[in-house]
């Protein structure tokens, strides 16, 4: 991994940059579209890098170790292979799903007992597993094993879970070492930084990662029921620590002015399942505000889903046919929503980037966060 920062806003931490990677080069700041088990649910492949343009995805480790299982991925080549989508991808290590099935799950030092969501049955995972299964995976980007606590947590908590999180980095990174990659790519190894929304406890673990020294760094923990104003305090303090010259990935957020906040903030790199999932409840995000297009309002208009949009449908299609789509629960209608969203986020990044660049990206964010947040 090279990242090479070419532009810096100069009344914020915003900046442009490249992180190139052997599967190709990434413009940053990037949005990446969430493919959870393998797919990126309605949409083609061929959609997210012609039409949608999306430079990288991600795929779940937990959710494609229980399927379709490794063997089945390797016997194909590789998750590139597997699924034919041949620009790079992240790996989430599972350790969201350490947070998220917390009802179904057991830490301990050694690692994390659960109970598969698809038919109950017992699987543990350690860091080393983590990797090990990332390795069969064969993602380009892959994540170290981590424990995401939830929104409010105690601080006595937190404090040993970044402690134990830290102990985990350290076997991810001498398994990593003391492996290869599976196929012919190299992979990348990044830490997760935690510490809920303490101060003190973000700090410690900022300053425990850069220490260990890896091309990158990723901010975990945060949209997961925190207001707003505390997610950017927690990423304020963040990248005050960590280094400039590698790119910053704020994991699993957010809304469209959650992600400009957070460039300000000098984020580079972002995931989130909002715009699918939302598109999928029929709610779509344009730089006027966002539409619930199951209101009644838009049942006879027969304006372009979105006359700025950049993706084929957006004036392919008609508000009123997209409401009567969902309406209907027509799997089309989803579809749709979701290409929609997915080109818009993907669009508002290369837009940031551009107002980067001029070097108005401040005075930009200030004014179009406000639109954005309106309910049309």
């Amino acid at each position: 991994m090279k990242f090479k920062i070419l532009s810096k806003d100069t009344q914020s931490k915003a900046r442009t940059g490249t992180i190139q990677l052997e599967r190709g080069t990434i413009n940053t700041p990037i949005f990446m579209p969430v493919g959870t088990l393998g797919t990126v649910r309605g949409v083609h492949q061929s959609e997210l890098i012609n039409d949608i343009k999306s430079e990288i995805i991600l795929g779940n480790t937990y959710h494609l170790y229980l399927r379709p299982k490794l063997d089945v991925i390797k016997k194909a080549g590789g998750i590139h292979n597997f699924i034919n989508y041949h620009k790079p991808i992240l790996t989430d290590s599972g350790g969201y799903q350490v947070y998220s099935l917390s009802e179904n799950r057991k830490i301990s030092e050694e690692g994390v007992k659960f109970q598969s969501h698809i038919d109950g049955s017992s699987h543990f995972f350690t860091p080393e597993s983590a990797i090990d299964i990332q390795r069969e995976i064969g993602a380009d980007i892959i994540m170290a094993f981590d424990e995401c606590t939830p929104y409010p947590c105690d601080y006595n908590y937190v404090n040993k879970s970044i402690k134990l999180t830290h102990r985990w980095l350290d076997r991810c990174k001498k398994r990593f070492n003391e492996t290869e990659s599976k196929y012919k790519h190299k992979q990348v190894l990044l830490p997760i930084v935690q510490g809920g929304t303490h101060k003190e406890l973000r700090k410690v673990s900022a300053l425990e990662i850069i220490e260990r020294n890896f091309p990158a760094n990723a901010i975990g923990g945060l949209s997961v029921g925190e207001p707003h104003h505390e997610m950017y305090e927690m990423c304020d303090i963040v990248t005050d620590i960590l280094p400039k010259e590698k790119p910053r990935y704020l994991m699993g957020v957010g809304t469209p002015s959650n992600l400009l906040e957070n460039i300000s903030l000098g984020i580079d790199m972002f995931d989130c399942v909002m715009p699918t999932r939302n598109a999928r409840n029929g709610l779509l995000y344009t730089m006027q505000g966002s539409i619930n297009i199951k209101n009644k309002k838009w049942e006879q208009d027969f304006s372009p889903i979105d006359e700025n949009g950049t993706s084929k449908v957006d004036n392919a299609y008609s508000k009123a046919y997209l409401r009567h789509l969902m309406m209907s629960n027509e799997m089309l209608g989803k579809q749709i929503a979701s290409i929609h969203n997915l080109a818009f986020y993907i669009n508002l990044m290369k837009i940031a980037r551009e107002k980067i660049t001029e070097g108005t990206f401040f005075s930009w964010k200030t004014k179009v966060v406000q639109q954005l947040d309106n309910r049309l």
